[in-house]
């Protein structure tokens, strides 16, 4: 059975004009080989600090930014060299929800035209059927009806991103690609958005890709986890083995990083060294040799191949061959 998503290689290099005729004087590796797939009904939590490009391969993916190389390919079609207008017919299957609830929907519509916008672009219900779907919808992410009539500033955090979930929902796609949908949200509010999305999940077979930075967040809605460092992935597995099983460094010291709910449970705190490298110069070799507490002499001269350590449990580190 072929994966709901394939990714393979993907790159986006975006370039640096420099001086007064505007030439190419560099470029920003913010995306430089990256590979997973999603699975239908599977849920893919994508995670790293900020800038390692988790954004940009969730915009690539939507074909909001065009890749410099790679493919996408999204139920056996691939989808990263499609026009406008051939890319009109996937974006049925495939939607997005963004960080911010409010400045992703639009002020001056209501929440009723919020919703029903996709399926009227798409013609997928007639005008008598429209208000009952979105209704329905609505009544999925918990909403009411009388919300149909209300904007989007009348309404909490939580409740746009419920809104902004809704709108997701409307063409019913197969994958949804989730931007930080909580990071902007209150802690207790987190938690609801968190179970909604695993409700619609289970009822609807969706599948999810989960960029977010806050790691108990991932763990808890992820299937599989993959931790980007520097535009490329270092280490791909199960969500169980992944937190109970670090294979690659600098995975180990963002997990030494989580708080813990018990305050007498110790834990040693791994602290990196330095800052980010710029993504417009990466380091040769690991790119994390320059912050990792047990790079060797290799590690800044060969580039650490992929490799599956324990079965379905995949690191890029020279220490795990």
């Amino acid at each position: 059975m072929k994966p709901l998503l394939e990714v393979a290689d993907l790159k986006t290099h975006y370039p640096v004009r420099k001086g007064f005729l505007g030439g190419i004087g560099a470029h920003v590796y913010a995306v430089d080989g990256v590979s997973f797939s999603i699975g239908q009904g599977e849920t893919l939590g994508l995670v790293g600090e900020s800038g390692c490009g988790k954004s940009t391969v969730g915009r690539t993916i939507l074909g909001l930014v065009d890749p410099t190389a790679g493919t996408v390919s999204l139920q056996g079609r691939r989808i990263d060299q499609l026009s406008r207008r051939e890319m009109r017919s996937v974006r049925r299957e495939l939607q997005v929800v963004f960080q911010d609830p409010f400045s992703s929907l639009n002020p001056r519509m209501n929440v009723g035209a919020i919703v029903a916008e996709p399926m009227r672009n798409y013609g997928n219900a007639s005008k008598a059927a429209l208000q009952d779907r979105v209704v329905e919808i609505l009544g999925k992410v918990g909403l009411r009806p009388e919300a149909m009539s209300r904007y989007p500033h009348e309404f909490s955090g939580g409740q746009r991103q419920r809104i902004g979930i809704a709108r997701a929902l409307a063409l019913n796609p197969s994958l949804i690609v989730l931007d930080e949908p909580v990071s902007a949200l209150d802690v207790s509010v987190q938690a609801q958005v968190i179970n909604l999305l695993s409700d619609l999940q289970r009822e609807l077979n969706l599948g999810y890709l989960f960029i977010a930075h806050d790691l108990a967040v991932v763990e808890h809605i992820s299937h599989r986890v993959a931790v980007m460092y520097l535009g490329k992935i270092v280490e791909l597995a199960d969500k169980r083995d992944l937190f109970r099983h670090p294979q690659h460094p600098y995975t180990e010291a963002l997990l030494s990083a989580v708080p813990l709910p018990n305050p007498k449970a110790e834990r040693r705190r791994i602290v990196l060294k330095g800052d980010v490298p710029s993504p417009m110069e990466p380091p040769a070799g690991c790119r994390f040799h320059t912050r990792c507490p047990y790079s060797f002499g290799r590690c800044g001269v060969e580039e650490p191949a992929m490799r599956e350590v324990t079965p379905g449990h995949f690191a890029a580190c020279h220490l795990r061959e």
